[in-house]
């Protein structure tokens, strides 16, 4: 008997009978379900038109970019739509209404993702701070641009208490759907089908792999869904390391990594929006190996080491060794991500980052530089400086680094064009490219010299 996809929608079971699993939940969602406040903006995650709630425990629930969700990657989930916001006897529910009487809708079109994302902040508990309401809708756009209302509708719903979901249908075996798309529950399970499929894509929370069937609407062929393996969604924080699962979500793992690197807090936040961090994973990030991925500089500036699983066993390799050319990795074809450890900074080091876009939500790295230092007695005794967007792969600055050790900041600002031979493109020529990464440099001079004095400016 084939499997079929199952979720609960609405509060409602359902039981998906026809439609590929390669069908994006948006599709399946106004095409076949009649659903169409659910809208499609940009089809690639960035405009929050598709947005729809992932509903978990305890009330907490978490929005998601529909447009770039795959049909297969719902199973086992609880979804609710705008359609599915109905207050008590049929009423408006409270994050609609709080909308509706702040003027918040203009022409409509983005208004159902932004009540979606406005029910997701509200389940989260949080004051209504202006920083925490930039950042819940960072992931919306309004075209009428009429944020203001909207901000005030989002500090009346702030911390509005949000009705627990339906549970979702529990699954005993590992599925397969259609015969392309399979979903392990354990790490054996997954490298045996790893070795098995080495043409089929890994597919962790899809918000990258998902444009294909998306904007590209050319679906894969074959995908292996990663996320319910349990051994790759394991967090330790220890004493003296981290360690991530392959699919553990930038939303579950950002807390953990500002606690430890407190200027990831406003470096992750420009990671995406809330939207892509619910579903994107960091080990998605490494093995995609964007040159201009956002993690991969910080985690080189880190010292991180991956660990790498196949049915030959495990083996582990520092980051840098990981990526060989421009997204290309050292995995074997029969290997996967199993986790990444980095170590926490020691007494007398200290670490920063930076991300350089042409806008500063929702947009990927021009450049983006993440420096570890060792200081002691203000001289510098050790130095892991890493970029992207400024090469192949992102790539730790050795000349940068030895000059800076021996001559200073002016000659690590210098020895930069010895490390790196941008390209030119639309996101930046290569002496753009060039200009920024020294400017950072300088920044991060400033930053040691008067660790008090802000030395960005984020407004005029």
């Amino acid at each position: 008997m084939a499997d079929n996809v199952r979720f609960t929608l609405n509060g409602e079971p359902v039981d998906v009978i026809g439609p590929s699993p390669m069908t994006t939940l948006l599709d399946w969602l106004r095409d076949h379900r009649g659903l169409r406040g659910t809208k499609e903006g940009c089809a690639e995650g960035d405009c929050g038109a598709c947005t729809v709630v992932l509903e978990g425990d305890e009330c907490h629930h978490e929005a998601i970019n529909s447009c770039i969700a795959l049909l297969g990657q719902m199973d086992g989930q609880s979804i609710r739509t705008v359609e599915g916001l109905i207050g008590k006897d049929g009423a408006l529910h409270p994050v609609q209404r709080a909308l509706a009487e702040s003027d918040a809708t203009q022409c409509g079109f983005c208004t159902p993702g932004f009540v979606m994302s406005a029910y997701a902040f509200a389940s989260g508990g949080e004051p209504p701070e202006m920083e925490l309401i930039h950042d819940a809708l960072a992931g919306n756009l309004c075209r009428c641009t009429g944020y203001r209302p909207i901000v005030d509708a989002m500090r009346k719903v702030a911390g509005l208490a949000t009705d627990s979901a339906a549970p979702p249908p529990a699954r005993t075996v590992s599925p397969v759907f259609d015969g392309i798309f399979f979903a392990p529950r354990s790490l054996a399970e997954l490298v045996a089908l790893r070795a098995e499929h080495p043409d089929a894509l890994l597919l962790a929370g899809g918000t990258d792999l998902g444009l294909l069937a998306s904007r590209a609407r050319k679906p894969p062929t074959a995908v292996i869904h990663v996320a319910h393996v349990p051994e790759l969604n394991v967090v330790e924080a220890g004493e003296k390391h981290l360690a991530f699962g392959a699919t553990v979500t930038y939303a579950r793992a950002m807390p953990i990594l500002v606690e430890a690197f407190p200027p990831l807090r406003t470096y992750l936040a420009r990671l995406g929006s809330r939207q892509i961090r619910t579903l994107g994973t960091i080990g998605g990030n490494l093995g995609n190996a964007s040159p201009i991925g956002d993690m991969p500089p910080v985690l080189l500036a880190l010292e991180t080491t991956v660990k790498l699983a196949s049915r030959r066993g495990v083996r582990e390799l520092p980051l840098e060794d990981f990526f060989v050319g421009y997204r290309k990795t050292a995995l074997a074809p029969d290997e996967v991500i199993q986790s990444f450890r980095l170590p926490r900074l020691w007494p007398g080091e200290t670490f920063h980052c930076d991300k350089v876009s042409k806008r500063r939500d929702q947009d990927i790295s021009t450049v983006a530089g993440a420096y570890r230092l060792r200081v002691r007695n203000g001289r510098i005794e050790e130095a892991r400086l890493a970029f992207g967007g400024m090469a192949a792969t992102p790539k730790r600055a050795r000349h940068a680094e030895a000059a800076l050790l021996k001559d200073g900041f002016d000659a690590a600002r210098a020895a930069l064009a010895q490390d790196f031979q941008p390209i030119d493109d639309w996101r930046g020529t290569a002496a753009y490219r060039l200009q920024v990464a020294a400017n950072l440099l300088r920044r991060l001079e400033l930053r040691l010299a008067e660790p008090q004095r802000p030395v960005e400016v984020e407004a005029l």
